[in-house]
């Protein structure tokens, strides 16, 4: 083998999901996965996976390394055929009409792999001459819009622009479904934007976005829905709102004083999380009426409270297992 071919390229495919029973406007999924189980030997893989995206809607998948994102994506692609379960993606079954199933996909994998001796210029030619792009003028708006490097070989660039040039062959071709799995690794925070525009753009032309990350703050800025998969098993889906709102509360009471923080937690729904400096931390489920009573008894000078953030939600479903890596 050359040893500059890559293992895998940044070539769009376009699948499609589901999850969460979300149907397009024709009422089928873009992507439709059931009970969906692949095992490598003794060593986990996914089990019972179900879930669907509907046509339009940017879906973000979560969960740290080797929680089992990427072993769905290969599946979902036809990279691994199934242990067991079915999947319908645009339609298609991966494992049988995988051809014309990525024509409609465009993916971006976790780690972009291009030929190193290439430049730019020639892996976008290539990529539009396998598509059949013959109007550049999307994928010419996209070089400038994401500053991509097209006349420098890719061994001489960094792991940002290499980023950029795999955004460009993700998105170049119009695919229906976008399938992207870390996509802004390496990118600055100005990138990152931009790239939360082209995201919004593709959704609010009706295509679809599968996005797999651990960047919390960029899938709850950006999805429509999101999934956590920890260990192998998904363990919920839902709406980012809808998330938050289940998600328990941090109230922060200042008092001028020491205070017994035993009396909060023998509260209903309520988790101490903290004290120190007169600083209490609560985590708090349900109604805050009695929290408010104990407080008041108290005298606080102040008081702060926030829903939790989609990452103090992710942990929440991960702290029983920390060392899922």
């Amino acid at each position: 083998m050359r040893d500059d071919a890559p293992s895998h390229t940044a070539f769009s495919f376009r699948p499609s999901l589901t999850v969460s029973n979300v149907t397009t406007a024709a009422g089928s999924p873009v992507v439709d996965v059931e009970s969906l189980t692949r095992t490598f030997g003794e060593r986990r893989g996914i089990a019972e996976v179900s879930f669907n995206i509907a046509e339009g809607e940017i879906f973000g998948f979560l969960g740290p390394n080797g929680a089992g994102k990427s072993t769905t994506i290969r599946l979902l692609l036809g990279l691994y055929r199934p242990t067991s379960g079915t999947m319908r993606v645009l339609g298609h079954d991966p494992t049988r009409d995988r051809t014309e199933m990525l024509r409609r996909i465009g993916y971006l994998p976790g780690e972009v792999k291009l030929f190193t001796r290439l430049t730019g210029r020639q892996h976008l030619d290539r990529v539009a001459h396998i598509r059949g792009v013959t109007d550049l003028r999307l994928r010419d708006e996209l070089v400038e819009r994401l500053g991509a490097e097209l006349d420098t070989p890719l061994r001489t660039l960094s792991k940002g622009n290499r980023q950029k040039l795999g955004l460009v062959m993700a998105f170049m071709h119009r695919p229906d479904l976008l399938v992207l799995d870390e996509p802004t690794s390496g990118l600055d925070p100005l990138l990152q934007e931009e790239f939360a525009h082209l995201v919004g753009e593709v959704a609010g032309e009706g295509r679809t976005v599968f996005l797999s990350s651990h960047e919390l703050d960029e899938v709850q800025r950006l999805a429509h829905r999101v999934a956590i998969i920890k260990e192998g098993s998904l363990v919920v889906t839902d709406t980012v709102e809808n998330l938050r709102r289940a998600a328990p509360r941090t109230i922060e009471f200042a008092f001028d004083g020491p205070i017994d923080p035993d009396r909060f937690a023998a509260i209903d729904g309520v988790t101490v999380r903290g004290y120190s400096d007169d600083l209490l931390t609560l985590s708090v489920t349900g109604a805050i009426a009695a929290v408010l009573r104990a407080a008041a008894d108290l005298d606080p000078i102040d008081i702060n409270a926030r829903r939790a953030d989609l990452d103090e939600l992710f942990l929440a479903y991960y702290r029983e297992a920390p060392d899922a890596n």
